[in-house]
């Protein structure tokens, strides 16, 4: 298939070349950064940059809108498409009836609209395979629906058709799993960092820990610690440590009192 990459971040990044690496041609990259839209078309074969949103004749059959959220209003508010074109975004949370409407609200011509949303975290930095992403597909028109649930398959083995909602239900999960996950691990690296402790000590636990959840039934199976073992004593001593930072005493706070009712 011919695409159109709008937007050169994280995610624009990586399906850029995972689809031209499974012989889909990138047809053209904006980016309101044009710096980026080089960058990314530097790593393509044949695609090229755009400097406006005008794709009146551009080639491409589906534009993957990969920009952050709150940029999806006024870009939805400036984008001219082919006709019979098929624009999708890439957000967690955005509903394919917020796409609908933005196009409507904004343009005459009706315009087939969809989601192509990889489930997964994304750095530019990092080379994935996208094999084992899961891609969540939505969309309302079925011809539109079977075009990017193939396209979604050249890419990823593993394909669903999720409904807005449950998207939306699935980031959620996804904010807990992945990104507090992340910040609770960079806040260990300052406490080790700020005693002159090495954090390197720390990853073999960590690397434990994932494998235990990922393995487990459920991950409550595999808890440790003093919250599930109700050791007062041990939860004191450790607050008492982490009185002069609250933003810390709170997060340990809160998180061993979850963790107890869980278990209680």
């Amino acid at each position: 298939m011919k695409i159109s990459m709008i937007g050169a971040g994280n995610v624009a990044w990586h399906l850029s070349i995972a689809l031209e690496d499974h012989h889909h041609q990138v047809c053209e990259v904006y980016s309101r950064k044009q710096v980026k839209a080089r960058a990314l078309v530097s790593m393509l074969y044949q695609a090229k940059v755009k400097t406006d949103l005008d794709f009146s004749e551009s080639a491409a059959e589906v534009f993957i809108l990969a920009v952050a959220d709150d940029a999806i209003t006024e870009v939805c508010s400036m984008l001219v498409l082919p006709e019979n074109a098929i624009l999708v975004h890439t957000s967690g949370t955005k509903s394919l009836e917020d796409l609908q409407n933005l196009m409507i609200a904004h343009h005459d011509l009706p315009v087939r609209c969809g989601v192509f949303y990889p489930l997964m975290t994304f750095s530019i930095q990092k080379k994935m395979s996208l094999k084992e992403v899961p891609f969540c597909i939505e969309a309302e028109e079925a011809s539109a629906e079977d075009k990017l649930v193939q396209l979604a398959q050249s890419v990823s083995n593993t394909v669903y058709l999720i409904s807005s909602r449950e998207r939306k239900v699935l980031h959620v999960a996804a904010v807990f799993a992945c990104n507090f996950t992340n910040h609770l691990l960079a806040l260990a690296n300052e406490i080790t960092t700020e005693e002159n402790l090495e954090f390197e000590l720390l990853k073999p636990l960590i690397k434990e820990t994932f494998q235990k959840a990922l393995l487990a039934d459920h991950p409550a199976d595999v808890q440790t610690g003093p919250a599930i073992r109700g050791d007062k004593s041990t939860i004191n001593t450790h607050l008492l440590y982490l009185n002069n930072q609250p933003d810390l005493f709170e997060i340990y706070e809160v998180m061993s009192e979850s963790i107890r009712k869980w278990h209680s």
